[in-house]
């Protein structure tokens, strides 16, 4: 044996822990990773939330409806509509208000325009993740027409705030869809772009096809959701499973792939944007007439009710309790990127390179932002008892976190 094969041989079983964040130039925003490496193999990975954390859910308690609408639109700046959306269904079926047809229509319109926004700003991070940094400008640059839609519609790029209680607030005119049509037709033919670029480009097919491939049984058993779990074969999706606010009137067909692989959740995006599309331009021509609000309470009847709704990452979850009062007495939010998290560190990352790790992060399409919902504390010796309630509320720790 030369003595640089023995130098190899002991060296070989040594594994090492890669840190990467909370601050790192390769993180949008803050999070910990931790990937213990066998040369460029993932053998472990492990991840810390909570850097970000606004305490959106105690918040909520000290304002009434109206202001708490507006509040959880902060939870997420890409999603702001579907958490609005969420909340004020639950606050909607406490009182027992049916918001007119038209409003839920204008409703679906948002919330698939919100779609094209979130998935084409995901493909350009997703793509910049793997170094393909034209696809990141061109996809960015059509991002920009949907912001253009967005600010002209609802007055904002970001926080629209389209909903309010009992309806929207915010109509579409003839002069709307004679302006948006013709923007929303270009944007079809650039998402047929990007599908034969990603099908066909054989530097990004070496970069996606078989990398970061999640089971179909192991989607199920993960409780991934939205495009993560679709692209593995889970026809799950809230608008079907469990219609809500337009999606009652107007169905939407569900995209699916059954690769289950990096590539797959590229496709079903870029997909979802063109059935988006059709879909946007199919209800705004069959527009129901009516008003667009109903009438609300300020005070709201005593009870809890939950609501899901599909956002661009998957299911959003609101449970809200009401105890008679203007206030709500409990908000309680579960994101889609709370459970596809689990998918990448438990399982997908194992068996990878380092190197591929940036994109199949970006693959789940993850926020950072909407997951500080729990809190690891550490006993030393007695690391394993557990705490109840009432030794956590010493040390200024509630439930609600």
């Amino acid at each position: 044996m030369t003595e640089l094969q023995e130098i190899n041989k002991s060296t070989s079983a040594k594994k090492y822990i890669v840190p990467i964040g909370p601050q790192h130039p390769a993180l949008k925003e803050p999070g910990h990773f931790q990937f213990t490496v066998e040369g460029e193999i993932v053998v472990d990975a492990t991840i810390r939330l909570g850097y970000v954390h606004r305490g959106i859910e105690k918040a909520a308690e000290q304002r009434n409806y109206t202001q708490v609408l507006y509040l959880v639109e902060r939870v997420c700046g890409i999603c702001s509509h579907s958490h609005g959306t969420a909340f004020i269904q639950c606050a909607e079926k406490l009182a027992g208000v049916e918001i007119p047809p038209r409003a839920k229509a204008v409703r679906a319109i948002a919330g698939e325009i919100e779609r094209l926004h979130s998935h084409l700003l995901w493909l350009g991070v997703a793509s910049h993740g793997g170094g393909f940094d034209s696809m990141f400008m061109y996809s960015w640059r059509d991002r920009e027409i949907v912001m253009e839609i967005l600010e002209n519609f609802f007055g904002n790029r970001v926080n629209y705030s389209v909903n309010i209680p009992g309806g929207v607030k915010e109509d579409i005119t003839t002069e709307f869809i004679d302006q948006v049509t013709p923007k929303l037709e270009y944007l079809k033919k650039r998402m047929e772009y990007y599908l034969d670029v990603i099908n066909t480009d054989i530097t990004f097919r070496q970069r996606t096809v078989n990398i970061g491939k999640i089971g179909k049984v192991e989607t199920d058993k993960l409780g991934a959701t939205g495009p993560t779990a679709r692209a593995s074969g889970v026809a799950r999706d809230m608008r079907i499973t469990r219609p809500y606010d337009g999606y009652d009137l107007f169905p939407v067909n569900i995209v699916t792939d059954d690769r289950c692989d990096l590539n797959a959740r590229f496709v079903v995006r870029i997909k979802e944007c063109i059935e988006s599309i059709l879909y946007i331009i199919d209800v705004m021509n069959r527009m129901p007439d009516g008003e667009l609000t109903a009438k609300m309470p300020r005070k709201i009847p005593a009870g809890e009710y939950m609501s899901s709704v599909e956002a661009p990452r998957g299911e959003l979850f609101y449970f809200v309790r009401s105890n008679g009062t203007e206030n709500p007495d409990r908000v309680k939010i579960r994101t889609a990127s709370l459970c596809n998290w689990g998918t990448v560190v438990s399982s997908v990352a194992k068996g990878h390179k380092l190197a591929d790790m940036p994109m199949i992060l970006s693959g789940i399409d993850p926020c950072f932002s909407c997951n500080d919902r729990m809190v690891q504390i550490s006993r030393g010796k007695n690391d394993s008892e557990v705490w109840t309630w009432e030794q956590l509320r010493k040390y200024g720790i509630e439930y609600y976190q």
